[in-house]
């Protein structure tokens, strides 16, 4: 038989690919052990169903480009709640080191880390298991290492250039608003708090904060909840994920969305009254949050989705 519709060739290569793993016999850990070295296609989402990729190379170059940045960025907010972000500035061995310096950490003899220990979070540096360990109903497989940025974090402008990429965010956020580019600066969302975390198994969840920038290793394991499908967030070499927390939906007066995830590696995340910005409210688009605390906004999101 002779196809001539490029369609009806993938659709026959499917069926014929599908068949081919069904009469083995030998499941997906039959490939493995065959030495495959790349995953089959009929194991891979389509593109609608994969993290958005964004590419930050020559943002600061071209007005044009930037703006078709921006827009990725709007779209990868409004429908995802996540990005991956490549060409962000920073060294790869920037990055490797920051994996191997949490890595390190966790790693170390227990009598070591005990010194950092803490249940009450008020010193600038501590480790813990779980920080709702006591209000979870489920605790989970996971040691966090946290470092306080506020409230005197250093000025953006004393830090070395391949450390001002939270600032870059935020700017392309503001400007996807459609606001000034400053805006969300100004609003000190970047100043909270960041974690370096070892996770192993976190149930879903959501963050409670404007922004977590994630920095995976080659192991992997963070899914996005995305049209009630699980879609792996694949590691790629080099590259930053980008997730809307809880405190920049509200912000956003629903705009940007905070999306349920997993995580089961290493994590960067960052976490005042707020309420949606004044410029995103209209007649047509009324507020949709009362102007109250982080926490309290916090948990209403989080109640609606028990």
């Amino acid at each position: 038989m002779i196809l001539t519709s490029s369609g009806v060739e993938v659709e026959h290569d499917r069926r014929r690919e599908l068949k081919a793993f069904d009469d083995s016999k030998s499941g997906v850990k039959g490939l493995v052990d065959a030495g495959i070295t790349k995953i089959p296609p009929m194991f891979v989402y389509p593109s609608t169903f994969r993290v958005p990729l964004v590419d930050l190379d020559g943002i600061n170059d071209s007005a044009t480009l930037r703006a078709k940045i921006i827009d990725q960025v709007r779209e990868a907010c409004e429908n995802w709640g996540f990005f991956q972000a490549v060409n962000h500035g920073i060294p790869a061995s920037v990055l490797e080191e920051m994996i191997d310096g949490i890595r390190g950490f966790h790693e170390q003899d227990t009598q070591v880390k005990k010194e950092f220990y803490k249940r009450d979070f008020k010193e600038k540096v501590s480790y813990f298991s779980n920080f709702d360990l006591c209000q979870a109903t489920v605790a989970t497989w996971k040691d966090c290492l946290s470092w306080a940025m506020a409230p005197s974090p250093p000025d953006p402008t004393e830090l070395p250039a391949v450390c001002r990429y939270g600032c870059t965010l935020f700017e392309l956020l503001s400007e996807a608003l459609g606001l000034d580019v400053n805006r969300l600066k100004d609003m000190e969302c970047a100043e909270m708090i960041f974690h370096a975390e070892l996770t192993l198994g976190a149930r879903r969840h959501t963050d409670s904060g404007f922004l977590t920038v994630l920095l995976q290793d080659q192991v992997g394991g963070l899914q996005v909840l995305h049209q009630n499908q699980w879609i792996d967030a694949s590691p790629m070499p080099g590259a930053l994920v980008i997730n809307v927390g809880d405190s920049l939906q509200v912000i956003t007066n629903d705009r940007f969305k905070s999306i349920e995830h997993s995580v089961l590696v290493n994590r960067v995340s960052p976490w005042q009254l707020y309420s949606p910005i004044k410029d995103l409210v209209t007649q047509e688009n009324p507020p949709k949050y009362k102007e109250a605390t982080l926490h309290a906004h916090v948990a209403y999101l989080r109640g609606k989705r028990v």
